[in-house]
């Protein structure tokens, strides 16, 4: 890819951020400009949460709008199908098959709907769904699944897996790196 769009979305307190930064770092890397929006939403109490990532020759901001994103990589179901308006007809979803209940239905006034990959896919959407949190489990950690999302992003793109890896070991914290690598390479090698 010459450039592009991706929205990453999730739930407040998933590692939205450490993945936008990963993402970023590694962009840059390659020698894209890169704009990186910061998190809109409510980060802190477990609310909705988007980050924009765009890359090509020249980025002039970093918003991304409705029918925009070559890819929405998202921690959650329903939050996957919340942005599906922003996706390209060609674009891609990667996601979680996790549920997380939003706040109308912890509290009852709502419920969590049901076949939403399935919707997705039926309204034309590549839907690219897998069980990221068993896998971050496996690598050691349920709170690699932002790291086994950018492993299975990686698989769409023409970046060497090196470069993927030399990102998360200038990004993650140390005493996390090796942790981290094999939650990516859960992701990347994960056949769905």
């Amino acid at each position: 890819m010459k450039s592009g769009n991706i929205m990453i979305v999730g739930v407040g307190g998933q590692g939205s951020l450490l993945a936008s930064k990963l993402l970023g770092h590694l962009l840059l890397t390659e020698g894209f400009d890169v704009k990186v929006s910061e998190v809109h939403g409510m980060s802190q109490r477990g609310g909705s949460v988007v980050t924009y990532v765009k890359f090509g020759e020249k980025v002039a901001s970093p918003v991304i709008d409705e029918g925009e994103a070559d890819f929405i990589v998202s921690f959650e179901q329903l939050e996957a199908a919340r942005w599906l308006k922003y996706l390209k007809p060609d674009g891609h979803i990667v996601t979680s098959i996790q549920k997380i209940d939003p706040m109308p239905v912890i509290t009852g006034a709502a419920e969590y709907p049901e076949g939403l990959i399935e919707k997705m896919k039926e309204a034309g959407a590549a839907v690219d769904a897998m069980d990221c949190l068993s896998l971050a489990n496996e690598a050691g950690s349920s709170k690699a699944v932002n790291v086994v999302l950018i492993g299975r992003l990686s698989h769409y793109f023409d970046i060497p897996e090196e470069s993927w890896i030399k990102a998360i070991e200038k990004i993650v914290p140390e005493k996390f790196v090796e942790l981290n690598k094999k939650a990516f390479k859960l992701g990347r090698e994960f056949e769905g």
